[in-house]
């Protein structure tokens, strides 16, 4: 009698395209994550907003004035000429669109959003009177601002306290847990804006503390022995919040700068993520933050003087998204017959 072996086939329960699956997914989750983290700030905005901004119903934005002279009216028209030219060039990039090109376009466009908005801020703080350069001091005097009602309630949320001790305001779902989905609900949007409000906060935090750790004229030390101290308590922590400020939407919004200058970004590239998705929430929430600026500024100037200024600008700005503000969220805001806020000074 003939035996005949039969071969057993083993089928794998995960095979290897299920385990690359997997691995791109678990490589893919920070970028993920920021990717929500926009949408997020996006969609809080889209959902609390009307359209003009809100800035009618602001105290702080209806007292707004400025007394400036024609040499102003040149560095504030530089600073707007370099606001609106990055975002032309981040608009030209998400308008093509190919999903291969966004991807790798991170590399600029991470800095593009973060520099237009810093160029509109610097406008704005410019008619109310901070005229600086410095980061450390722009991001100071905008975190007050934030915090005294300069800006609509969608962006005017903030995180504040020592670390360890955080607490995010003007979000009032923020404590909520975030999920690792985009938010389909303000729940979701809130608790990852909140989530990323600590999380950038935290950071800031470390930062300082190496910062001042590794001077020896700010070093805390030991009371007992004199030397810098390694481990440090709640207490510790305390004295230095004050360096922190406050942590707003701008600081979020600098993490795209950290990021674009770190290995991060090559985490980006290759994560699966949807690009496009990505830079259509950036491109949203930089023309939301540069229609603000742009609506002080117009106060400060009068409509008529930032009509010219618009009517002025050099040709691939024209008749284009700053055209599409001003009709629709500046003019709106600044009636034609209100006597002009600028007063040459002699």
């Amino acid at each position: 009698m003939k035996t005949t072996n039969m071969e057993t086939t083993i089928i794998p329960l995960i095979t290897d395209e299920q385990k690359q699956a997997e691995e791109t997914w678990r490589k893919s989750i920070p970028a993920q994550v920021f990717l929500n983290y926009f949408f997020a700030i996006n969609y809080h905005i889209e959902q609390a907003d009307d359209a003009l901004g809100g800035l009618q119903h602001l105290p702080y934005f209806r007292a707004h004035q400025a007394e400036l002279a024609e040499t102003d009216l040149q560095a504030i028209t530089k600073m707007l000429h370099a606001c609106w030219s990055t975002e032309y060039a981040l608009r030209a990039t998400a308008e093509l669109g190919d999903e291969d090109y966004l991807r790798n376009a991170l590399h600029w466009t991470f800095p593009q959003a973060y520099h237009t908005i810093t160029a509109g801020l610097q406008a704005f703080l410019y008619t109310a009177g901070v005229r600086s350069n410095n980061p450390s001091l722009i991001r100071r005097e905008v975190g007050r601002l934030v915090v005294r009602n300069a800006y609509p309630r969608p962006v005017s949320f903030y995180a504040a306290g020592a670390y360890g001790d955080f607490s995010i305001h003007r979000l009032p779902l923020a404590g909520y847990k975030a999920g690792l989905h985009i938010a389909g609900q303000e729940i979701d949007a809130q608790a990852q804006i909140g989530q990323f409000l600590r999380t950038t906060r935290k950071i800031k935090a470390q930062a300082t503390r190496q910062q001042v750790q590794a001077n020896a004229n700010t070093a805390l030390r030991s009371q007992k022995t004199g030397k810098v101290l390694d481990k440090w308590t709640a207490a510790h922590w305390q004295q230095i919040t004050w360096r922190l400020g406050y942590t707003t939407i701008f600081d979020l919004l600098g993490r795209l700068r950290v990021s674009q200058t770190s290995r991060e970004i090559e985490r980006f590239v290759e994560a699966d993520i949807d690009f496009k998705l990505f830079h259509n929430s950036l491109l949203n929430i930089v023309s939301y933050l540069n229609g603000i600026h742009e609506t002080y500024v117009a106060k400060a100037l009068g409509l008529e003087r930032y009509q010219q200024l618009v009517a002025e600008l050099p040709r691939h700005l024209q008749h284009s998204f700053v055209e599409e503000r001003l009709q629709s969220r500046v003019a709106p805001l600044l009636r034609p017959d209100e006597t002009p806020l600028l007063r040459m000074a002699a």
